[in-house]
């Protein structure tokens, strides 16, 4: 069972792998051979060498975002859950909620950051809250999707037996809706350190701080390197998800039980 497990995660990180390696082969030449001009597209070697001899800054700016995105996305994940729970339980909640929910996601996170930053000041509190408004939305949405979505057969089965409210959403309308809310929790995980970095931007600390000062420097290398470590950032903790996921989904559930072909 552990040379199955291996091989199959030896499997599935070769080709992710191979395609990294041949984009940047690909950029190396492209860059090398004079057909992108250096200013426009670093050379992957240039960035390489950026996250060696740049090591220090670049990880406390990694550290710094990965702290805001993680707690603006826990905040969220929290919020969104209860907000989703109580607008499953009452339309009328859900008519007086989901429009607040829906300007959270449509309005522009760049726009609220100065608002952010008069309410919270410069630093760590307004990058939190970027990364919430940015991610809360998802978590609403999916979490409500799952709840209101357990089979009609299945709800009366238990009422039937005369289960009570408490235990039918425990036992029936919870784990019915987990793998939505999983979805949910992945797309905001990403979505939060977007709105830790733009967060940072306005407010300062972290990778967008890192970029930003990179910019006005013309050290597109730094740049690229600052990205490449928010998106290992974001792979990060949607690959955490994925994880546990699988762990309480691989028993009973096609998504995880890799019955599906």
């Amino acid at each position: 069972m552990k040379i199955w497990r291996r091989g199959v995660l030896l499997q599935s990180l070769f080709w992710p792998l191979a395609v990294g390696i041949a984009v940047a082969i690909v950029g190396e030449a492209l860059t090398r051979g004079g057909l992108i001009a250096g200013y426009l597209l670093p050379a992957p070697s240039e960035v390489l060498r950026a996250l060696v001899f740049d090591a220090d800054e670049l990880w406390r700016g990694f550290l710094s975002t990965a702290l805001s995105a993680i707690a603006g996305w826990f905040a969220s994940a929290v919020f969104g859950f209860v907000a989703a729970l109580a607008m499953s339980l009452s339309d009328r909640v859900r008519r007086a909620l989901m429009p607040y929910a829906v300007f959270f996601q449509t309005v522009p996170v760049i726009a609220l950051a100065p608002v952010l930053v008069i309410w919270f000041g410069f630093g760590r509190p307004t990058v939190i809250a970027s990364a919430f408004i940015v991610s809360v939305f998802p978590v609403i949405a999916s979490t409500l999707l799952g709840l209101r979505s357990t089979d009609a057969l299945l709800v009366e089965l238990f009422r039937s037996y005369q289960a009570r409210p408490l235990i039918l959403f425990w036992k029936l309308r919870l784990p019915a809706a987990l793998p939505t809310i999983f979805g949910g929790l992945r797309v905001a995980a990403g979505l939060a350190v977007i709105g830790a970095v733009v967060g940072e931007f306005i407010a300062g600390g972290g990778l967008g701080e890192v970029v930003d000062a990179a910019r006005t420097q013309q050290r597109l290398d730094r740049v690229f390197a600052a990205v490449a470590l928010s998106s290992a950032l974001g792979l990060i903790m949607v690959s955490t998800i994925n994880v546990v996921a699988r762990r309480y989904l691989r028993p009973w559930h096609e998504s995880e039980s890799g019955r599906l072909r």
